[in-house]
């Protein structure tokens, strides 16, 4: 019995570390993947994919919205460019999504078709149930948990773009109060009033997910830059973000660094997503095959007509990237990520969606 005693707390410190030490997003289950993705037929709306392979899906509840956009995105009543992830402990699972419908340029005011005014962060324990918190960023520096800090900006207001938020854990963040561990949300913006173009920044959320610090720089390379993904490598003990970069060479580029803020690289130019030679390309999204150490990048091509989702390879470096292919199995697959999952999981959502499609067991 003295053993057992001393055991259980042994057991508890020992998921506290790890839960502290980790690197990046918790990664678990090696039975099937998750695609989370913007469906992209007319209004854009968060949508569900299941895979045994991480390759050839099959739509979740025929494609349509696994939640209702109205009751989650508070500013504008639609989701685009979901990226879902676990808590850091696995305790249950974090989404972020940019708040924007582009087809809502006259009833919300919009200079722009392609403006937007902020982002939805997302919580649940099934991944079927999800709980949200809209941050609208024109109401300047009061939404965040630091409000007398130093602002990026001088009038929120005029904000124009907060798009494409993206999650990571970060283990090495400190708290004022001294507390360890948050999640990074990185995401690009732009105020038309007070910035040339478009650049990366992130905020940190606390344990909750429902608070953000101000918008603090990532990078600024000197031209506008979306759509970033973030991982850690084990390979090379590095961080590596892809991203979109609209100046010099166009394209899909990776930069790397030793701590989540920095410093990054430059891209590196001669190892990138060459494939599509002149066409468009944004929305990428990586992840590790379950049990190896090869990396699989998804991406929107979608200057074609039909757009297409690509899938390609990576080495365990996540360089040398190779055989593209498109995704199979989805309809109107967009700008999305990608979830590891359990046997558990993977059973649940499909008997879910049978269920909410009058599908018989």
């Amino acid at each position: 019995m003295k053993k057992m005693l001393l055991i259980v707390p042994l057991l508890l410190l020992c998921s506290s570390v790890f839960a502290q030490s980790q690197k990046g997003n918790l990664q678990k289950g090696d039975y099937g993947y998750l695609y989370c993705h913007m469906n992209d037929r007319g209004r854009a709306w968060t949508a569900y994919a299941l895979s045994r392979d991480g390759f050839h899906y099959h739509d979740l509840l025929q494609g349509d919205s696994v939640f209702s956009d109205a009751e989650v995105a508070r500013i504008e009543g639609a989701t685009r460019d979901a990226y879902i992830c676990r808590k850091h402990d696995g305790s249950g699972y974090l989404m972020v999504c940019t708040d924007m419908n582009v087809g809502a340029k006259e009833r919300l005011g919009k200079v722009e078709t392609w403006d937007n005014y902020g982002i939805d962060l997302l919580t649940s324990d099934d991944l079927i149930n999800w709980q949200s918190v809209t941050f609208d960023y024109r109401k300047g520096k009061e939404i965040f948990s630091d409000p007398q800090s130093e602002s990026v900006y001088q009038n929120w207001a005029t904000i124009n773009r907060v798009w494409a938020p993206q999650i990571v854990w970060d283990a090495d963040f400190v708290w004022p109060d001294g507390k360890k561990g948050g999640y990074m949300v990185y995401y690009s913006m732009w105020n038309r009033g007070e910035e040339a173009y478009d650049r990366m920044y992130y905020s940190y959320a606390d344990e909750h997910f429902t608070t953000l610090t101000q918008p603090r720089l990532l990078f600024d390379w000197g031209y506008a830059t979306i759509d970033a993904d973030i991982n850690w490598v084990p390979a090379d003990h590095m961080w590596h973000m892809m991203i979109k970069k609209e100046g010099g060479k166009p394209g899909l580029f990776t930069a790397t660094a030793p701590t989540l803020t920095g410093p990054w690289s430059e891209p590196v130019e001669d190892d990138y997503v060459d494939f599509e030679g002149n066409k468009k390309c944004e929305g990428v999204s990586a992840f590790q095959l379950a049990g190896d150490s090869t990396w699989v990048i998804g991406y929107i091509e979608y200057s074609s007509k039909p757009k297409n989702y690509r899938l390609c390879l990576a080495d365990q470096n996540m360089r040398n990237f190779h055989s593209p292919r498109n995704i199979e199995g989805v309809d109107r697959p967009q700008h999305g990520s990608f979830l590891r999952l359990t046997k558990e999981e993977y059973d649940r959502l499909q008997k879910w969606s049978d269920e909410q499609s009058g599908i018989s067991q």
